[in-house]
């Protein structure tokens, strides 16, 4: 019994190529979701438009560091809270500057020392 191989146009095989290159999928599961025999496929057609093995080394590689890079709940909240403080912590900054503002306008107008003096008593 003769073996009947499927034959793909070179615009699909990009597609597949394209999709195994921009998505995290795995080349099983393009094989399993095209249905293409053949677990070198993906790599054949890859080598077919140019790219060679050392690049899909890179590639996996990137995808492994990002899923790594892949922040938990608990780094979230934390970011979050983080994110949180810097902006009451901006606030305060104005609320500051705008008091020492009002302390310097009265002192102008009003000719009375407002701020404590440094220094001991003696």
């Amino acid at each position: 019994m003769k073996r009947r191989l499927k034959h793909f146009t070179d615009e699909f095989r990009y597609q597949v190529v394209q999709e195994y290159l921009e998505t995290d999928q795995s080349q099983l599961d393009l094989l399993r979701k095209y249905g293409i025999k053949g677990s070198s496929s993906i790599l054949n057609w890859m080598r077919k438009f140019g790219l060679e093995q050392n690049q899909t080394d890179q590639i996996e590689i990137q995808r492994t560091m990002a899923k790594e890079t892949e922040k938990t709940p608990h780094e979230q909240e934390l970011e979050k809270k983080v994110k949180e403080l810097e902006r009451l912590l901006e606030h305060e900054k104005l609320r500051t500057m705008a008091l020492n503002t009002m302390i310097d306008i009265a002192e102008r107008e009003l000719k009375i020392s407002i701020r404590k003096k440094s220094g001991a008593k003696r």
